[in-house]
């Protein structure tokens, strides 16, 4: 795949459509046509939200150099990869709500790629979105670019590419902003870091890439559901079950070939849950990471019994939702997405990629394993827990509480200083998730992203606007819906979230103020999901 990638080129018209090229809405779908300016990312507006930004005056500067490397995953396995830094997570970034961020990015890739660095889930300046060309030209392999925006919104987020399936690289780290008023009261902090990985050990995303979009039509498999659409899921009557090779799924076939010939070197087989609704997810990895780390030998934390911990946990996986528990623990979940939650006690949680969970947990005497069960897929990631003396698990452990009281987002409702003002939404837009496996053509309204076609439009929103998205699951599989620059909330008193799980052939909707001007990606977050088309453009009308 070229570094400045199929979406770059396709995006490449938008610097016309915030000139005045796309635009006037049209009913409740808030499409535009091509005569309506939008607020452009360089516009004045947008620096005018800036400086309504609380900020403490304090700036922290920082080099993140994207380059090479040969990564060190534990137990003697080694990665070709690229990274932030030379390691996978990058080194964590600390700040202060309210604190200034200046990040410059030296890209050191090779082959001439291309590359950019997104800010999961903050509410941050639109020019400093990371999205080429959306947002700023795709930072060329020999150069630099500076990040520079408030973070105002205390929580646990992430930062990674927006080019190609470069997420699933090794291109990400934490990034945490502190609230210097903070209500929680516990003795420490661990941020655990959750990963799929194959890059460098069985292939590479671009390889992975390639092969999913050959779709199961070009594999001899072609096949649509009774409504008519391509066949969204891919666990079919008499092949479930069946694992390509590797550890992930069931019963073991060829790692590259089928019994009638067709290559599926990544394509994962039979991967099923019911809490995801059916189809877990289309890639077999060769790992399930929890902080860089293979289970054989884990990333440790080590602490004193007693002592209440609070976890921050970061899904910045490709294509796996994980559950995730701490064996002989329950856990109290205070955050989802960066923004509090009223306090529910839990076994374990489910998260899906690009989401993020706070959980408190106060730590008993021994060793525990913290598992991530990667959700359909039959395979975990593992770190450890070691308060006083004992012999560590198995890498193959799975504790009962992933069993037990299991915690998804709709469980959970917004701590009362977060939830949204009650409001009559002045806009509705609707978000048709469609596509399949077939033909692996992933889309939103049925059109596969693409401002290289000029029939194409932007969901289009107004400042100071209540604005409802309603997210119809029409495929067989789950996608998780990430809205940048904004939150949202989960119907009328659900969590305030940036990354949300619509299950198929359900209907999910939510709520945003439209409060930071701009141009906004709004995506499906498994990496090849995107890639292929499911993401939206989510405009303010100049």
């Amino acid at each position: 795949m070229n570094s400045i990638n199929r979406r770059s080129v396709l995006l490449a018209g938008l610097g016309a459509a915030g000139a005045g090229a796309l635009a006037a809405c049209s009913g409740s779908s808030g499409a535009a046509d091509r005569t309506t300016a939008l607020v452009k990312p360089s516009d004045p507006a947008v620096a005018a939200a800036e400086r309504k930004r609380t900020s403490t005056g304090k700036v922290h500067k920082l080099t993140l150099t994207a380059a090479p490397a040969m990564l060190e995953l534990g137990g003697g396995v080694m990665a070709k990869s690229w990274a932030f830094g030379g390691q996978a997570p990058g080194r964590e970034l600390r700040v202060s709500a309210g604190d200034t961020v200046a990040a410059e990015l030296s890209n050191q890739l090779p082959n001439r790629t291309a590359t950019s660095i997104h800010w999961h889930g903050l509410a941050l300046r639109n020019d400093m979105d990371g999205v080429p060309p959306a947002t700023q030209t795709a930072i060329r392999a020999g150069s630099t670019f500076t990040y520079r925006f408030i973070a105002d919104t205390p929580g646990t987020y992430f930062f990674h590419p927006h080019v190609g399936v470069q997420l699933d690289r090794g291109l990400y780290a934490p990034l945490i902003v502190e609230d210097p008023k903070e209500p929680l009261s516990y003795d420490d902090e661990w941020v655990v870091v959750l990963d799929d990985w194959v890059d460098g050990v069985t292939g590479t995303p671009d390889e992975v890439f390639a092969e999913l979009r050959q779709g199961m039509g070009g594999m001899g498999m072609g096949g649509h559901d009774m409504s008519g659409h391509d066949m969204s899921g891919h666990d079919m009557s008499g092949m479930g079950g069946m694992d390509m090779g590797g550890g992930e799924g069931g019963a073991s076939a060829s790692p590259s070939s089928s019994a009638d010939g067709m290559s599926m070197k990544f394509m994962l087989m039979g991967a099923d849950s019911e809490l995801l609704g059916g189809d877990a997810g289309d890639v077999k990895y060769a790992y399930h990471l929890i902080n860089g780390r293979v289970p054989a030998d884990p990333d440790v934390y080590t602490g004193k019994p007693g002592r209440r911990i609070r976890l921050r946990i970061i899904n910045a996986g490709g294509d796996t939702a994980y559950r995730v528990a701490l064996g002989g623990h329950r856990m109290t979940i205070t955050h989802t997405d960066g923004f509090p939650v009223e306090h529910q006690p839990a076994d374990a949680l489910l998260i899906g990629m690009g989401e993020r969970y706070d959980v408190l947990v106060t730590l008993a005497d021994g060793v525990f394993p913290l598992v991530a069960l990667a959700e359909g897929k039959n395979a975990t990631g593992l770190a450890l827990v070691r308060t006083g003396s004992g012999r560590a698990p198995k890498a193959t452990v799975r504790p009962k509480e992933l069993d037990g009281a299991i915690v998804t987002a709709s469980k959970l409702r917004a701590a009362d200083d977060v939830g949204l003002s009650p409001k009559k939404a002045d806009r509705a837009l609707r978000v048709e998730l469609t596509g399949g496996m077939a033909k692996y053509n992933w889309a939103i309204n049925g059109k596969a992203f693409d401002m290289s076609d000029p029939t194409a439009a932007p969901f289009m929103v107004e400042a100071g606007q209540r604005v409802r998205l309603d997210f119809v699951n029409r495929t067989g599989m789950w996608h998780p819906m990430h809205l940048h620059g904004h939150t949202y909330q989960l119907g009328g008193s659900g969590p305030r979230k940036d990354t949300a799980i619509v299950l198929p052939k359900r209907k999910l909707s939510v709520l945003f103020d439209a409060d930071n001007p701009g141009q906004w990606m709004l995506h499906c977050h498994n990496a090849y999901h995107g890639e292929a088309g499911m993401m939206a453009l989510v405009a303010y009308r100049a």
